[in-house]
C-alpha cells in the first residue's frame, strides 16, 4: 500500500513540474516584455478601448505597454502613461494614434517617429496626438445621414395618391383614404 502511495505521489510531482515548465515557457515566448523601458506620457480627448496593458506599437511591432490611464483635472483630457523599450529613442515631434486592430479588434497605441533631432526624454510629453475614433458613433452618423438622404430626395408632388402634405406613408401618418 506504501508503494502504491509513493507512486502516486511521484507522478502528481511530474505532473506539476511538467506544468509549471509549461508555464515558464508560456510566460517567456509570449511577447509581453518583463523589462520597463522608458516612461513617456500623452494627452488625449478620448482613449475608448485602450487600457492598461494594451501594446505600444512602432510600424505594428511592439515596443511598449500601456502603463496608466487619468484624468488632468483641469482640461479633463485623458492622460496615457506608456512605457518605451529602452533601445527605442523617439524625436521629440513623434506621434501618438489610438487605433485597432480591425474593425472588432483591440485598441493599441501607435507611435509615429518624427524627424527632429532633439530625443523626448524619459518622462516626456508626446504633444503630437490623435484621440480613438468610436466606431459605433461612426455607424450611427453614417445611418441618419443616410436616411436624411433618403428623406430629402423625395420629392414633395411624389405622395400617394389622395395624401395630404406631410402624409407620405412612411412618416407614421395615417394612410390616405381613397
Amino acid at each position: 500500500m506504501a508503494r502504491r502511495n509513493l507512486t502516486e505521489f511521484l507522478t502528481g510531482a511530474s505532473v506539476l513540474v511538467v506544468a509549471g515548465g509549461f508555464f515558464a515557457y508560456a510566460m517567456v515566448h509570449s511577447g509581453r516584455s518583463v523589462a520597463g523601458g522608458y516612461p513617456l506620457h500623452a494627452k488625449f480627448e478620448r482613449i475608448d478601448g485602450l487600457g492598461v496593458g494594451s501594446d505600444v506599437r512602432i510600424a505594428g511591432v511592439k515596443v511598449g505597454r500601456v502603463t496608466a490611464a487619468t484624468i488632468d483635472p483641469k482640461t479633463f483630457e485623458a492622460v496615457v502613461t506608456l512605457s518605451v523599450a529602452d533601445n527605442i529613442k523617439l524625436p521629440a515631434d513623434s506621434g501618438a494614434v489610438i487605433t485597432s486592430d480591425g474593425l472588432l479588434g483591440g485598441k493599441y497605441l501607435s507611435l509615429s517617429p518624427g524627424g527632429e533631432d532633439r530625443l523626448l526624454a524619459p518622462g516626456g510629453t508626446i504633444t503630437v496626438t490623435q484621440s480613438s475614433i468610436n466606431i459605433e458613433d461612426l455607424l450611427g452618423k453614417f445611418v441618419f445621414s443616410m436616411a436624411n438622404m433618403g428623406n430629402a430626395s423625395k420629392p414633395e408632388g411624389n405622395k400617394p395618391e389622395g395624401a395630404k402634405a406631410g402624409e407620405d406613408g412612411l412618416s407614421g401618418g395615417a394612410p390616405a383614404k381613397p
